[in-house]
């Protein structure tokens, strides 16, 4: 495969009052063209400020992208102008955000937000962006989609408005497409609706896309890799499979024990990781999980594991993996 993003040693700050926020702590890996890329972890870890560091949407101040580089088609992203990062964003790469109300200009209509990408990164006259908005809100399954462009966001349910975001996404068929936690203020039906239908369009371009968020049960269907992020870092990294069946970090595997399975009795417990995340003002010396990890030995609290490769598709940041795996081989396995 061709490799589209290759991130390296990527650090985001933030300076408050407080201290300085180690966000984002020196993460890389790479995207291939086409590519369903799946980063995990619960709120505050990184995930989200790590794809908005790759397009420079960090608010400066107070953050700031302190080392790394991007390379996206071979060009790092990190030293372009302004002017050509503005030209990348919403053209070569698109991104799709949490909450699309708050995405979306309430006073515009829906038409005129999606025609203006096209006439600015496209060139097309208002006729060529109108006829082309139609096809877009048809795409992505919005009935009626000629009479819609002239509504206004708040006339959209929820879904539908992350239908839209999707199209504007779409607009300038991008190379890349970053989906942050598009479907956590859905309901479970719209969820299915929403995945279904970023799979399906994926088949049909061929875009790349990365796709941020806590939802393991959601990943599993769609994601070809996973990254899983722990306090800024990455702490583990396989194809979707392998993840699931032989989690090697105690975190990947904590996360994996806390979500409902249908294979479980109805008297079976969820298992909650104990504790809470770190401060990243203070982060403690060594790995920044072992405060709540089970396997924690001294090593653990002294020294910050290196993210190796275990295998040529899997790598994970811990001292004691090994005794993960040994473990889960005792248990019979984690089962997808």
């Amino acid at each position: 495969m061709t490799t589209l993003l290759e991130v390296k040693g990527l650090k985001t700050y933030f300076f408050t009052e407080e201290g300085v926020v180690q966000a984002v702590n020196g993460i890389s890996y790479k995207l291939d063209k086409g590519e369903l890329l799946a980063i995990v972890g619960e709120s505050g870890c990184g995930k989200s400020v790590g794809v908005m560091s790759l397009i420079r949407l960090i608010p400066q101040p107070p953050g700031k992208i302190v080392a790394g580089e991007v390379l996206f088609e071979g060009r790092d992203l990190l030293q372009m102008s302004d002017d050509e990062i503005r030209q990348v964003r919403g053209n070569r790469i698109a991104m799709i955000f949490q909450d699309p109300m708050t995405s979306l200009n309430p006073v515009l209509t829906i038409g005129f937000q999606i025609m203006e990408a096209l006439q600015l990164h496209l060139g097309m006259d208002k006729e060529q962006a109108r006829k082309r908005a139609i096809e877009l809100l048809e795409m992505v399954g919005i009935p009626g989609a000629e009479k819609r462009l002239d509504d206004y966001p708040h006339q959209f349910s929820g879904g539908m408005r992350q239908r839209v975001m999707i199209a504007m996404g779409l607009s300038c068929n991008p190379q890349l497409l970053i989906a942050d936690e598009p479907t956590t203020a859905l309901d479970v039906t719209i969820q299915a609706q929403i995945v279904d239908l970023v799979k399906g369009l994926r088949e049909k371009i061929g875009m790349a896309i990365i796709w941020i968020t806590h939802d393991l049960g959601v990943v599993a269907g769609i994601a070809d890799r996973v990254i899983v992020m722990y306090a800024g870092k990455i702490v583990e990294e396989a194809e979707v499979h392998d993840l699931y069946a032989n989690p090697h970090h105690p975190y990947t595997l904590g996360l994996l024990k806390s979500i409902p399975r249908l294979d479980q009795g109805h008297d079976e417990k969820l298992i909650p990781i104990e504790g809470l995340p770190p401060d990243l003002v203070d982060l403690p010396p060594g790995c920044p999980f072992a405060p709540r990890c089970s396997y924690r030995v001294d090593r653990c609290t002294e020294e910050d594991p290196p993210t190796d490769y275990v295998t040529p598709l899997h790598r994970v940041a811990c001292w004691r993996w090994e005794d993960v795996i040994a473990d889960q081989s005792k248990n019979g396995g984690q089962r997808v």
